[in-house]
């Protein structure tokens, strides 16, 4: 997403092209809140382009954020659940957490039994989030034994 925005300052077009993207966004601070959410650092608004004459100039903004892409942790689950022979049910939570998120368990029929929890933006980000938080619990088990 790209917004430009003018002043009289640098200072005063970057706040003005900030606001255009959060205004854009529907959520005045859904780059803040995502970062926040993943433990990412926070987003990076840097000057882009400058252009128009000195009492009216015009700056493009830029925000860098951290890789939006995710990745596939069911696939993951779904390939060491066939290569170890267990499996592995998701279980969606009617109830919404308190930042509004779903929620879902993952339960892997290891001995003993083992239940996950996940939360995300929706149901298959809740799913992906329960089967990392798996993988992760099999990793540390794992390095125990």
């Amino acid at each position: 997403m790209s917004c430009t925005g003018q002043g009289s300052s640098k200072k005063a077009a970057k706040h003005q092209a900030a606001e255009s993207v959060l205004n854009l966004s529907g959520n005045r601070h859904w780059n803040t809140e995502l970062a926040l959410q993943r433990g990412w650092r926070l987003p990076e608004y840097t000057v882009f382009t400058e252009a128009g004459p000195p009492h009216k100039r015009e700056f493009t903004v830029t925000c860098r954020m951290e890789s939006l892409t995710e990745t596939d942790y069911i696939q993951m689950m779904l390939e060491l659940s066939q290569e170890q022979g267990f499996e592995v049910t998701y279980f969606d939570i009617d109830e919404l957490t308190v930042n509004g998120q779903y929620q879902c368990l993952a339960e892997l029929s290891t001995s003993p039994v083992t239940v996950c929890h996940g939360t995300g933006i929706s149901c298959g980000n809740a799913h992906n989030d329960a089967a990392h938080s798996a993988l992760q619990y099999i990793k540390i088990m794992a390095s125990i034994k």
